[in-house]
């Protein structure tokens, strides 16, 4: 039996693709160092990680970022104007503080070390990024990736990232990334490498 190619041709996600795109989410995340270290019970990781996809999608992403998906992963992007608006309201932090439940003051002390090591100048931010482990291999996240690192480009910006993944680094160093920062997260957590790339024009890609 061959594997089945699914489509893997970014399209834009809205609200409406909340369901599939945090399923997708959790499964890809579900290996995540961090997302470990926050959901540390397997028995309730996938769950819990689809719940907070959700809440970060629908109450955030979705309204003030550049939301794309394709089959089996899903990218949230963020250009410069609006990261003042992407960041979370009251309410939007208490259903994610009722999620991570005793984990909650590690997520809160974990957006607050990365946010200081944030570049000031305008840049486009790619908040989340994953694809299904099940389709591996067939270009799903690089798909996404061109398509969010062409608009930047077009902006004439760069991009900056964080992945507390080290197997992820060299995927993005191929899409031009280079490390800028190692950070230990405060409380005992994970490692989490700040990544930035330069924009490219037509002559230099």
């Amino acid at each position: 039996m061959t594997d089945v190619l699914i489509s893997n041709t970014p399209q834009r996600a809205t609200v409406d693709d909340a369901r599939p795109v945090s399923s997708t989410l959790a499964r890809a995340f579900d290996d995540d160092p961090m997302m470990r270290w926050f959901f540390p019970d397997e028995s309730t990781r996938e769950s819990g990680l689809a719940r907070y996809f959700t809440t970060l999608f629908t109450r955030q992403y979705a309204h003030h970022g550049v939301c794309e998906r394709t089959e089996a992963a899903a990218a949230f992007w963020v250009p410069p104007e609006g990261q003042e608006k992407a960041v979370p309201d009251a309410e939007t932090v208490q259903e994610l503080q009722d999620i991570l439940g005793d984990r909650a003051p590690l997520f809160r002390d974990t957006v607050m070390a990365a946010a200081e090591h944030a570049p000031q100048e305008p840049h486009w931010y790619l908040a989340v990024i994953g694809a299904d482990p099940a389709a591996q291999g067939q270009g799903h996240g690089a798909a996404l990736l061109r398509s969010g690192l062409a608009k930047a480009d077009a902006a004439g910006l760069p991009v900056y990232l964080e992945s507390s993944k080290s197997a992820n680094l060299p995927v993005y160093e191929h899409f031009g990334f280079a490390v800028r920062e190692e950070l230990q997260l405060p409380g005992g957590g994970p490692l989490l490498w700040s990544m930035r790339r330069e924009p490219r024009t037509a002559d230099s890609a």
